[in-house]
């Protein structure tokens, strides 16, 4: 047993992460609410993936597409040596042969970055908004005004233009005007390694694409309800409802004072409410039984003391009508019998109908079984007079940790002691052994006193029942002391019972009681 004075060992640090969890409830809540999420993320990664791959599918189109037209102006529309120019007639007429402006929109701007050619212009669709004015070669393009006028659409394609003079190709994705999208790709046209102009090939309709996929979603987003619904019934099925008929039951068990629950489909669910079920079911038995417990036990109450009552009343009535001496001396000796046997009774009484709240109030500690019985047979040694049995113990050497009450479990072994030293002879031993077996710390009682008859070796637990020996004083013994012992033991989950010791010849040598107790480990 640990010492009080000991230094107290550190607590454990606490575990940030304790593991999965166990509860299968748990588990159910945590799979249904992420099944929802899941679900969009699942759909929204999928549709990006799907996006980009068309942005990708449209830009390679119009890469093969601009790459051929800006080939073939290059060939057919460069005029001029040694200074090469485009030639706007043939380049637009190129234009027209090649460009698609139902499907997408190629315009070609010169070496100073001016509009020279378009291909709605070509399809007669010509934009309402006048064209910039003609500037020279190496005048500035735009004056400020002007470019603090120009749309955010407007500045993309100036941008990817002044790329495209540098002689590289650029594509990607820009806002246009007036609200929208457009993926462009942007050639620089070449005649060996001057740059004459851009040829820029453009397709509108990115922002249909992305409408199509958003539209696309809406399945997902509608399944994710769906299912953020049916988990939501799932549990308002599997847990609301179930703790609210527990509930109900509850109430019917206080109302109309029934003593137990019954909820078998709920009991049959291996989860944490087939487990609260049978909780509640086995919590309720228990207090029918006891309740069942305690009225047998009024009512033996009732039996054993109205047992000296009529026999106080007898020897009253009976007191005034004798006259001999003798006789009246016999019958107050019978009324002190029996008042003697009534304040035993009721002592026995008291104790054991306090015993069960004393057990539940008491908190379970550990405690040395071995010092125990070392001071309960000094007790007795210290208290022992002449021609009474003696109290001897083996065995309690080192420790026998024992969880428990330690109070309660000295009554069991004074019980125990008190009743082997009622049918020992005078001058006998009553022997206590200590036993460690296992997990187990077993404790026997032996004395030399004529045994017990075999049928009786559980009767002599009920309560109320006694056997006394030749010559035991009547009223001595309540028939409750044994029967305590055995509660308290089992409270405390261990076993008691009772044996014969039986000698070579198969004769009785006498009683012997077990008390078995569990062992408390020191990890």
């Amino acid at each position: 047993m640990a010492s009080d004075t000991g230094t107290a060992s550190p607590e454990p640090p606490r575990r940030l992460w304790r593991g999965p969890p166990s509860s299968r409830l748990v588990r159910l809540i945590l799979a249904l609410n992420l099944l929802g999420l899941a679900i969009l993320i699942v759909g929204s990664l999928v549709l990006n993936e799907l996006r980009r791959g068309l942005v990708e599918a449209r830009i390679d189109s119009l890469t093969t597409q601009g790459e051929l037209i800006a080939t073939l102006i290059d060939q057919a529309a460069t005029v001029g040596e040694p200074v090469p120019a485009l030639d706007v007639a043939q380049a637009s007429e190129i234009l027209r042969l090649l460009a698609n402006p139902g499907v997408q929109r190629a315009r070609l701007f010169d070496a100073e970055g001016q509009l020279i050619a378009d291909s709605d212009w070509i399809a007669d669709r010509v934009e309402q908004k006048p064209l910039p004015p003609v500037r020279p070669r190496g005048a500035a393009r735009e004056t400020t005004e002007e470019r603090s006028a120009a749309t955010p659409g407007q500045e993309a394609l100036r941008s990817e233009v002044r790329q495209a003079l540098e002689g590289r190709r650029v594509s990607g994705v820009r806002r246009a005007d007036p609200e929208g999208r457009v993926v462009s790709v942007s050639f620089p046209v070449r005649h060996v390694q001057a740059v004459l102009g851009v040829l820029t090939v453009e397709a509108d309709d990115v922002d249909s694409i992305i409408a199509r996929q958003r539209a696309a979603l809406a399945p997902f987003i509608l399944l994710s309800v769906g299912v953020a619904l049916l988990s939501s019934t799932l549990l308002a099925s599997l847990i609301a409802l179930p703790v609210r008929r527990l509930a109900r039951a509850a109430d019917r068990v206080r109302l109309s004072r029934v003593r137990s629950i019954s909820l078998p489909d709920l009991s049959r669910r291996k989860d944490e409410l087939g487990d609260l079920t049978r909780a509640l079911e086995a919590m309720t038995d228990a207090q029918s039984e006891r309740m069942g417990a305690i009225e047998r036990f009024a009512a033996d109450v009732a039996h054993e003391i109205r047992n000296p009552l009529t026999s106080l009343r007898s020897a009253v009535e009976t007191l005034d009508l004798v006259s001999d001496p003798e006789a009246r001396a016999r019958l107050n000796g019978i009324i002190r019998q029996d008042i003697q046997r009534m304040d035993r009774l009721v002592t026995d009484i008291s104790n054991a109908s306090r015993l069960d709240a004393e057990l539940s109030r008491e908190t379970p500690r550990p405690f040395d079984l071995g010092r125990l019985l070392e001071d309960i047979v000094q007790t007795y040694a210290a208290s022992r007079r002449e021609g009474e049995p003696q109290v001897t113990l083996e065995g309690a050497e080192g420790d026998t940790p024992v969880l428990g009450r330690e109070g309660p479990a000295g009554q069991v072994f004074r019980n125990l002691v008190d009743n082997a030293r009622s049918f020992s002879p005078p001058e006998a031993t009553v022997r206590l052994s200590l036993v460690r077996e296992g997990g187990w710390a077993e404790v026997r009682v032996d004395d030399d006193g004529p045994g017990i008859p075999p049928e009786n070796l559980e009767t002599i637990f009920q309560r109320f029942y006694t056997s006394r020996p030749p010559g035991a004083a009547f009223g001595g013994n309540s028939g409750l002391g044994l029967s305590i012992a055995r509660q308290i033991v089992e409270t405390q989950g261990g076993v008691l019972w009772a044996e014969n010791r039986i000698g070579p010849d198969g004769e009785r040598l006498g009683a012997r009681f077990v008390v078995r107790l569990p062992l408390r480990s020191r990890s």
